[in-house]
């Protein structure tokens, strides 16, 4: 099983859509996925532990684990490129 950490500044409005989104990826492509919603501020402790970070805010530190910059899945723009970059992570 896959964990991916959804993370946004308060870890409620848009970290929910984008774990929402990133569920339904997982789903229609087959990978179990265990998506959790964290803070920013968490990343540092919880990102071991991880497969994948999706952020809907910018993060330049280096967590050791991939991050996806998720504010795609937000505005719509650019989430298909972002979908495919997920997957390939993922299925990597």
């Amino acid at each position: 099983m896959k964990k991916i950490l959804v993370a946004c500044g308060g870890a409620v409005a848009t970290s929910t859509v984008a774990a929402e989104h990133v569920r339904g990826l997982c789903k229609a492509n087959g990978i179990d996925a265990d998506v959790q919603q964290c803070r920013i501020s968490e990343l540092g402790s919880r990102a071991a532990e991880a497969d994948l970070i999706v952020t809907t805010a910018k993060v330049s530190r280096d967590y050791g684990t991939p991050v996806v910059h998720g504010i795609a899945f937000i505005s719509g723009i650019g989430a298909d490129k972002i979908d495919a970059t997920i997957l390939e992570i993922l299925q990597g």
